[in-house]
Parts: C-alpha cells; sequence; structure tokens
C-alpha cells in the first residue's frame, strides 16, 4: 500500500532536487512539448534526467519519468535503481507508475497532481494494484504551485 506523504515545505534537499526537475519541465516546454520534467538522485547525486518529449521523439513513451529512469539506468549500469528517488514535476501516469516498480525505486516525489490522468493518488492508485513485488513511498505537493502554474500557463498559451 502506497502512503503518500504530504511534503515539509522546509525540507531544503527536495526543494533543490524538485528545482532541478522543473528545469527539465522548462526544456519541455521550450521544445513544443508538455512541460513535464523529471530527475533520478541515488545517494543525492542526481544520474538520471528527463523531460516530455514523445512528439520530438516520435515516442508515445518519452514521458520525462521514462526519459529519466532510462538515462539513470545506462549511467548505473543496471536496469534496477534500488534506494533511488524519482523527482517529477506532475504526478505520473499508470504506465510511469509501471516503470517506477519495474526499476525498483525506493521514493517517487512529485510536485502537482494530474486530476485526468494521475495514476499514485488520483485517478488509480497503481503502485497498489495487486501482483506488484515492489513499493514505494511517495511524498506530493513539493513546490506544488510552480508546478501547476508551468502546466496552466503551457496550455493557455496553446489555446
Amino acid at each position: 500500500m502506497i502512503e503518500e506523504v504530504f511534503c515539509a515545505p522546509a525540507d531544503e534537499g527536495h526543494r533543490v532536487l524538485m528545482t532541478a526537475a522543473l528545469e527539465q519541465a522548462r526544456c519541455a516546454r521550450d521544445a513544443g512539448e508538455v512541460p513535464v520534467g523529471a530527475v533520478v538522485v541515488v545517494g543525492g547525486e542526481i544520474v538520471g534526467r528527463g523531460y516530455n518529449q514523445p512528439i520530438g521523439a516520435h515516442d508515445p513513451t518519452a514521458h520525462a519519468e521514462i526519459v529519466a529512469i532510462r538515462d539513470a539506468a545506462r549511467r548505473r549500469g543496471n536496469y534496477r535503481l534500488p534506494g533511488a528517488t524519482l523527482y517529477v514535476t506532475v504526478e505520473p501516469c499508470l504506465m510511469c507508475v509501471g516503470a517506477i516498480i519495474h526499476a525498483r525505486i525506493a521514493t517517487l516525489v512529485f510536485g502537482a497532481a494530474e486530476p485526468k490522468s494521475g495514476a499514485v493518488v488520483s485517478t488509480v492508485r497503481g503502485g497498489d494494484l495487486p501482483g506488484h513485488n515492489h513499493r514505494f513511498e511517495v511524498v506530493s505537493g513539493l513546490r506544488e504551485i510552480e508546478c501547476r502554474e508551468l502546466m496552466q500557463e503551457f496550455f493557455k498559451l496553446r489555446r
């Protein structure tokens, strides 16, 4: 069962690492992609970075989380990332929750909830589905306003 922890604003370590995810989200925005960014951290070091790029990459699986997990796995030389923390600006979808589980990521930290397709706490609790042999901790609401405003500004300009 996923135990959701709401992030304390005073946790500067988390805030700094979410800054790196927000930088990735801005890269997505600048490329014309939905502005979601992610970083994978092991032992306090960023080992993977990614931003949404399904349009540019012609790849429906090129979500920020997947790109960051692939980058981290390549750099670490292992498809398993035990002890890793994934920071992402927006609540992951079900596909990305599956990748988190398969990579054995220990903790997910996300900024803004995604009420339409978020699969951690919003539409379905994907990490709690039966049959999974791995569970992860969830920290939500970290720099939520900044993460949400980045998405809202992007879609406001597109309409």
